[in-house]
């Protein structure tokens, strides 16, 4: 069983990596085009990704959790990835309008200015187009690795991030179509993605139905209760990005901006990390858990937080080794000023990844087996309620410091919070044992 979870969280990992990696490309490759102004308009546009990947993980991962369960039972599951599917693309409709008709407004919403609003509504209009895809992308994905093909999950995310570091370039520089160039590599990111793991869907190894069931609120309600985790896991990212953009526009204009978003880019890939090894053992845990074993549950769960917690301290080490150069990939201009406050943030804010990776495996693991109170507090409190008292709170005390340290602050009240309702439950069983 080792030999089998060290794969499926691997292979995860390489998943989720190259989902991060499309975002990745589109900053260094911006900030080469259109430098801080480029950064900052792309920083104020990335928690618009966050709320897409949070619904679209949601709808996906808590249908495909929900799928495992039952299908490690023996009970009837081939509507739900049609109603996955179904679910992601109505979802994606108001992204698609706002995209055609209200780009430089919802622009405005997000903090920019007139100038980063000429320069990135095109970009924006193009991305929120493309909604459909980026959230049904999950769906896909994740039953292709319930079904037990990682492989090609695995190698569709690679090809689609290969395609959007090819055609990034491509499309910015030879053809010269400048920040426009980087929305449309973005989006076909997710189309070559799911075009490679049709492959498993049309084989003979697929085991997924694609029987058709009239829509029913009530199925979505029950799935998105597993994909709570996973919707967090990528909210966050937006909530938090939203709230620190308006507090460091508030401190330092848009540079500080800029800088946060060499920070906020570079952090997405360590939650691509912590993501990916929580959505390779899900599946396990779920089998399991379906299955009775609750010996095995058990020690998968270890194996995960051990992970989580080594990956963890490599990758604060690494952060605070080389924090200079990690920022200069970014720094095209030799931008100084954000210099400074990219070292300093970069430094500080990936301190709360100590606590972060364990928090996310612990909350996976409560959805994993069908209990989603601990799952859904941990969730919100992680990824809106504690990060963003936790902001507002500490900036007005240490300023921008207290920006940067407030990720490691709320991390470490979630993982408080997630120790006494996991006591609080054992306690429970305790009680009606005896």
């Amino acid at each position: 069983m080792l030999k089998k979870f060290t794969k499926y969280v691997f292979q995860s990992v390489a998943s989720m990596m190259g989902q991060s990696v499309y975002i990745l490309a589109d900053t260094f490759f911006i900030s080469v085009s259109s430098g801080a102004n480029g950064l900052a308009v792309l920083n104020l546009i990335l928690p618009v990704f966050g709320i897409m990947f949070a619904i679209g993980s949601m709808i996906g991962i808590g249908s495909a959790t929900r799928y495992g369960i039952r299908r490690a039972k023996g009970e009837e599951a081939d509507h739900y990835f049609t109603q996955s599917i179904s679910w992601a693309v109505l979802f994606s409709i108001p992204f698609m309008l706002i995209g055609i008709f209200f780009p430089d407004k919802f622009l405005a919403l997000l903090g920019a200015d007139a100038e980063l609003i000429a320069l990135g509504k095109t970009y924006l209009r193009i991305v929120l187009v493309f909604a459909p895809f980026f959230m049904c992308n999950y769906s896909v994905t994740a039953f292709a690795r319930n079904d037990y093909a990682t492989s090609t999950v695995m190698a569709g995310s690679l090809a689609g991030s290969a395609f959007n570091i090819v055609f990034d370039y491509i499309f910015i520089f030879p053809a010269g179509l400048g920040f426009s160039g980087a929305a449309l590599a973005t989006a076909f990111c997710p189309c070559v993605t799911m075009l490679v793991c049709s492959t498993h869907y049309f084989s003979k190894k697929c085991n997924i139905g694609f029987k058709w069931k009239k829509l029913s609120v009530r199925h979505l309600i029950s799935c998105c209760q597993l994909g709570v985790s996973a919707f967090v896991g990528e909210i966050s990212s937006a909530v938090i990005t939203f709230i620190f953009n308006m507090l460091i526009l508030g401190l330092t204009g848009s540079t500080g901006v800029a800088a946060y978003g060499v920070v906020a880019n570079l952090s997405l890939v360590g939650m691509a990390i912590m993501n990916g090894m929580a959505q390779g053992a899900q599946p396990l845990i779920s089998e399991s858990f379906g299955k009775g074993a609750s010996g095995d549950v058990k020690k998968l769960l270890r194996w995960a937080l051990t992970c989580a917690a080594a990956i963890e301290i490599v990758m604060v080490a690494l952060v605070w080794t080389f924090t200079d150069p990690f920022i200069a990939v970014f720094n095209s201009e030799n931008n100084q000023l954000l210099l400074e406050y990219a070292h300093t943030g970069l430094r500080l804010y990936f301190l709360g990844f100590l606590f972060a990776g364990v928090n996310i495996m612990l909350v996976a693991y409560f959805s994993a087996t069908a209990n989603p109170r601990p799952a859904i507090i941990g969730s919100l409190l992680r990824g809106a309620i504690a990060i963003g008292i936790c902001a507002i709170v500490l900036s007005r005390i240490l300023g921008m410091n207290g920006v940067w340290l407030s990720f490691l602050a709320s991390e470490m009240i979630t993982f408080a919070v997630i120790l006494i309702l996991s006591k609080y439950k054992e306690s429970r069983k305790t009680n009606e044992y005896a």
